[in-house]
């Protein structure tokens, strides 16, 4: 392989640090600090209290991400933010970016209004640089003295993305920023220099009101139902028609009137070529009386990217990437192309997504290419991976089944 050259930086502010500003009064504690300020590979769990006593008063915290120390090749740095509800109110929580500056450049300034929405910044942000900001919330609501929700921040530069005109581009442009400013104060003792990335993120709490647009509690992301396949409703205890599935719906609301389900992958199926997957998913579920479909591989991305941290993409001759958001149109198109294009492969961690891993591979019916399909299989004990597997060779059929929550 050439060799490649990449300009090194390291931009010389602090690392990343998130200050907690402009709260609306209720009841709210919100510990200020300074995160991500060292490589120390320890991630601080900071805590964020809330308590919903005022009428269901909605509170808000703006998290200020100023970006430094940033470098091609830099370990993946997070920040974690615990979010706890001690108070007698459940409370839906949310996210938006405000605004995002990134090197003082006009094309590059966001500011969210009417005609640009942050999930837009949000997909720029996690795609459109070498350097990957990505953002997610384990739930959408925390109950009153229930469990934690948490809110995570990571922040990648891959040593090599594979587009060498990109990462100069922005290894200069990086550099060339912190020169000027670096020269503006020595013009000017006073001047204060302007971080190189700075992005403003709302986090908000309201009282948890129950309408459509509500997270339903009741069936959150890998929670484990016994489900009879057979009678089509919820059943007690394991058997040959009686078994274990997991919610894989990343963010299922009151309006929702189904669940969706990925059956347990450490049983029995049948197993086949991918040449003949659709007869044998047949006779699978031919006596199956709930409703199925394939399992494919944007199944499995949506649940895998929600981890900003350990879920990535790896390609041979370039560095790991984090998957990042993939909640944006198109988006998880774009992203299983380019995997098919540098013959890759995802992994995710298996203590993170306990109920996707299995020894044994099962496929999607996603093609990868003209000669292999999409397949998960346990890589090792510390992680999976979603491959590119010879249609040729032997996996499970596994069925994706949806259930009418009436029948629950």
């Amino acid at each position: 392989m050439k060799k490649k050259h990449l300009v090194y930086f390291r931009l010389n502010i602090m690392s990343l640090f998130l200050i907690a500003v402009s709260f609306i009064s209720v009841t709210l504690a919100w510990f200020a600090y300074s995160g991500l300020a060292t490589v120390d590979t320890t991630v601080d769990v900071k805590a964020w209290h809330i308590e919903l006593e005022k009428n269901g008063e909605k509170i808000s915290n703006d998290i200020v991400i100023l970006l430094s120390d940033i470098y091609p090749g830099m370990e993946t740095k997070t920040e974690l933010i615990n979010i706890k509800n001690p108070g007698d109110s459940d409370a839906e929580l949310k996210y938006n970016i405000v605004s995002a500056r990134i090197l003082g450049d006009n094309e590059n300034n966001y500011i969210i209004d009417e005609n640009l929405k942050s999930e837009y910044v949000e997909d720029i942000l996690s795609h459109n640089f070498p350097f990957k900001v990505n953002i997610s919330l384990s739930k959408n609501y925390i109950l009153s003295k229930g469990e934690d929700s948490y809110f995570e921040i990571s922040v990648s530069w891959p040593l090599d993305s594979g587009n060498d005109e990109l990462d100069s581009l922005w290894g200069n442009k990086a550099y060339n920023y912190q020169l000027n400013e670096n020269q503006k104060k020595i013009n000017d003792p006073n001047y204060r220099i302007e971080p190189s990335i700075k992005i403003k993120i709302s986090l908000t709490a309201e009282q948890y009101m129950g309408n459509g647009d509500s997270s339903d509690s009741n069936y959150n992301l890998g929670d484990e139902l016994l489900i009879d396949f057979i009678n089509n409703s919820r059943c007690s205890s394991i058997s040959e028609t009686c078994i274990k599935m997991y919610v894989i719906d990343i963010n299922n609301t009151l309006a929702d009137h189904s669940i969706t389900l990925l059956p347990n992958p450490h049983r029995n199926y049948i197993e086949s070529q991918y040449t003949n997957y659709l007869t044998k998913y047949t006779e699978l579920t031919s006596d199956w009386q709930v409703n199925t479909r394939a399992l494919l591989i944007d199944d499995l991305l949506k649940v895998i990217s929600t981890d900003v941290t350990h879920s990535v993409l790896i390609r041979d001759g370039l560095s790991d990437a984090v998957i990042g958001n993939l909640k944006y149109p198109n988006r998880i198109s774009t992203e299983i192309n380019k995997i098919i294009n540098t013959n890759g492969y995802y992994s995710f961690i298996n203590s993170r997504f306990a109920y996707l891993s299995s020894a044994d591979c099962y496929w999607t019916m996603s093609e990868y290419g003209n000669d292999k399909a999409f397949s998960l299989i346990k890589n090792s004990d510390l992680d999976s991976k979603i491959y590119g597997n010879m249609k040729s060779n032997t996996c499970k059929i596994i069925p994706i089944v949806t259930i009418n929550k009436s029948n629950l």
